[in-house]
């Protein structure tokens, strides 16, 4: 039995722990570049009669 089943959890929570720990093994400047790359940023476009709107981001990024 794989060792997340025996935990009690799903696969994608185990895979974000395992992600979570190397994130925070890495050193710091490393880290920095991993943590940036882990958000997300979503857009959205309205599309009227075939031509699409100017994109927003729901959530604006943090620079």
């Amino acid at each position: 039995m794989s060792a997340w089943k025996a935990a009690g959890i799903t696969y994608l929570q185990y895979a974000n722990i395992c992600a979570r720990t190397v994130r925070n093994a890495l050193k710091e400047d490393a880290r920095v570049a991993a943590l940036r790359r882990n958000e997300n940023n979503l857009k959205f476009q309205k599309w009227e009669n075939g031509v699409g709107k100017e994109q927003k981001f729901v959530v604006p990024p943090k620079n």
